[in-house]
């Protein structure tokens, strides 16, 4: 109490005297008294035009006062400083008040606006959390010099647009922006209000978190309004009468920190300077995508955590300031543009910034299976080929590799398509040593994977790491027939005065197979998704929806991924931790991955009908699914399946010998 009192004492007595002469000691950023611009953020939307977040160090966009609504400034003014009109920058009747409240323990602040605002707008320069004497003088000098160069228009203007109002939200526009959704200029006497009861305390009186407590102060603000005379009683009485109805999005159509850095990243890395502020940025995101996968990984991070056996920390019991449980990611691309239409880095953004797609490196386990087969159908090898699982030993650099398979068995003589809905790995190594390490290497690099592939034979199998945005996009080659297409994230950029100055164009890579072979190697994949190991992301969808993916489980279980296409998307979910170690025994991608994948597809809206049409110049037959061979009358119907053949490795029994069909005479029509 002494030290309050002294601290108004002190002050009062400078008040009573002459204004002192400006301070001009600075640090760094000028006088205390001079008006600055602050930080400005630049505004991001999704490709249906909402507002998705803003980047900069505070999220701000400063408008001017005439712009507003006058109620708006006469509630700030009500609530914070009612003599603002008539002081010289300090209120000596509001400080002797503030005495006299004290004396009856009931101490309060004396602040002006101006005084707040010189202590807001220089922190460098005066330290409102300074409780001392000293600071109480500068501040008081700084905001008498400051009412002499500024009109109070224009310091009230500043302070409005000033204001810390949560969440990092700064000044008037990106508060009406945030909590109601709509620009300051259309702000209601109520919302006006509401806003007005923050500067007290964000965390506090915030409308979407506390809304009772929030309208008590409003409805108090509206009360001093009315003693003030700046509204009438009638006016107070219909903005009373309506509820606190604060969005509780933030105004967001959806969340989307890590998307928000990467778009940061690649306008800055182009030279546009986005966190100055003041730019507009469209982008490829889908609102109702990015929502359901937001929910996806959240929800099956948390069911995995739940399993019986999970013996690590989990996101609700971990120690503070670690990120050492279960995280997971998804990103989902059009096939067709290569828009990144969704993207979550990670399971909490505020502990965890990092961005696991973007910038994380992960071993794909099986995922990275489909090029591996890719590339043996581009090499001539049947997708009836017989092949066996079975243990091998292969030397290289004075080292032994023995590939087994998850469930330690090994299933002898399977055609290749049935190797691959089974994800058998002796099966992968072998194609891997057939076509060659090299020509295998540079099949996946054509598909868009930047990272290097070992030369190894653990590689055929996703031992390599891989960025997994590149993982994912490096899939659209499949629905795209062969031609896979570069991620996008950013439509168009603006500057201030409505000038194009970036922008992403999409960008095709070259093609990476043929569409016969495209078409093949997807057609495999529907197999693992419809009687595979990707089964669970099938249930989530519609049958009229076409899907076709790959499951992937690194050794020991320490990663987990599908990564899927449907006829006009590719998406990818990984889960595992940021210091590899095993999830826990009996999971793998179709148990854990599988159906996040599922869940974000059909939350989202992605799940739409389509269909697949081979292209021309594929050969067609009836197989028997386990011989490989042509079906005959004896094959029972649920073993009958159409393969597809690149011309001369469908089955013998099927070719046409020329010279024996020229013997036959000619054709006629």
């Amino acid at each position: 109490m002494r030290s309050l009192l002294a601290l108004i004492l002190g002050a009062a007595s400078i008040a009573a005297q002459s204004p002192a002469a400006p301070t001009t000691a600075t640090a760094g950023s000028g006088e205390a008294w001079r008006l600055v611009q602050p930080p400005q953020s630049s505004l991001v939307y999704a490709r249906d035009g909402s507002l998705i977040g803003e980047i900069g160090k505070e999220w701000r966009t400063s408008v001017p006062l005439a712009s507003l609504p006058r109620y708006v400034s006469q509630a700030f003014v009500a609530v914070e400083d009612q003599r603002f009109y008539q002081h010289d920058g300090v209120d000596v009747v509001g400080m002797a008040g503030a005495l006299k409240d004290a004396l009856l323990g009931d101490p309060r602040g004396a602040s002006t606006i101006t005084q707040q605002l010189v202590g807001n707008m220089h922190p460098d320069l005066i330290d409102r959390r300074e409780k001392s004497i000293s600071r109480k003088l500068r501040e008081q000098a700084a905001a008498r010099e400051m009412e002499k160069h500024y009109t109070k228009a224009q310091i009230l203007e500043a302070y409005l647009n000033q204001i810390n109002f949560g969440h990092g939200w700064y000044g008037i526009e990106a508060a009406a922006r945030h909590y109601f959704g709509k620009n300051a200029s259309r702000l209601t006497l109520d919302e006006a209000a509401s806003l007005a009861a923050l500067p007290k305390g964000p965390a506090l009186y915030e409308p979407a978190k506390y809304p009772d407590r929030n309208l008590k102060r409003r409805n108090s603000i509206l009360d001093q309004m009315v003693a003030q005379k700046l509204i009438t009683e009638e006016q107070a009485t219909a903005a009373k009468a309506r509820p606190v109805k604060a969005l509780s999005n933030g105004g967001m159509s959806a969340y989307a920190p890590y998307y928000l850095d990467v778009v940061r990243q690649l306008c800055e890395r182009a030279g546009v300077r986005v966190s100055d502020g003041g730019y507009r940025i469209w982008t490829a995101l889908d609102p109702a995508l990015q929502r359901a996968t937001q929910v996806a990984v959240v929800e099956g991070t948390a069911a995995t955590e739940s399993r019986p056996g999970f013996r690590h920390p989990t996101f609700s019991n971990h120690a503070k300031g670690s990120t050492d449980y279960l995280q997971g990611a998804a990103v989902a691309i059009d096939a067709t543009t290569g828009d990144v239409k969704a993207l979550v880095g990670g399971r909490n953004y505020a502990e965890s910034p990092f961005n696991r797609i973007t910038n994380g490196l992960r071993q794909p386990g099986s995922s990275f299976k489909p090029f591996v087969y890719a590339a043996a159908i581009a090499d001539s090898i049947a997708p009836n080929a017989i092949v066996p699982d079975t243990s091998l030993e292969i030397q290289y650099d004075r080292v032994f590799y023995r590939p087994k398979n998850a469930d330690g068995e090994y299933l002898g003589n399977l055609t290749l398509r049935e190797a691959l809905t089974r994800s058998r790995n002796p099966v992968a190594v072998q194609l891997w040593e057939k076509v060659g390490a090299d020509s295998m290497i540079a099949f996946a690099h054509r598909m868009g994977i930047r990272s290097t592939i070992a030369p190894y034979p653990s590689s055929a199998i996703g031992a390599s790491v891989v960025q997994p945005l590149d993982l994912v996009a490096a899939y659209t080659a499949f629905p795209n027939l062969g031609t896979p297409v570069e991620p996008r994230f950013v439509y168009r950029v603006e500057d201030r005065a409505g000038r194009r100055v970036f922008g992403q164009a999409v960008t095709a890579l070259p093609p990476a197979m043929s569409p016969e072979v495209a078409f093949i190697v997807r057609d495999m994949m529907r197999d693992v998704v419809e009687r595979g190991t990707g089964t669970v992301a099938r249930r989530w969808l519609p049958a009229t929806t076409p899907l076709a993916g790959k499951t992937g489980t690194t050794d020991d279980n320490t990663d987990t991924w599908f990564v899927g296409c449907t006829a006009d998307l590719c998406a990818g979910v990984w889960l595992g931790f940021d210091r590899p170690k095993p999830i826990m025994g009996g999971v793998a991608g179709g148990v854990l991955a599988a159906p996040i994948f599922g869940q974000m597809i059909a939350r989202g809206g992605a799940a739409r009908p389509g269909e697949w049409t081979p292209p021309p110049g594929l050969v067609t037959a009836e197989l028997d699914r386990d011989s490989g061979q042509l079906a005959t009358a004896i094959t029972a119907p649920d073993k009958r399946y159409r393969e597809y053949f690149l011309p001369g490795t469908e089955p013998g029994a099927l070719r046409i010998d020329a010279r024996r069909l020229f013997r036959l005479g000619p054709i006629v029509f």
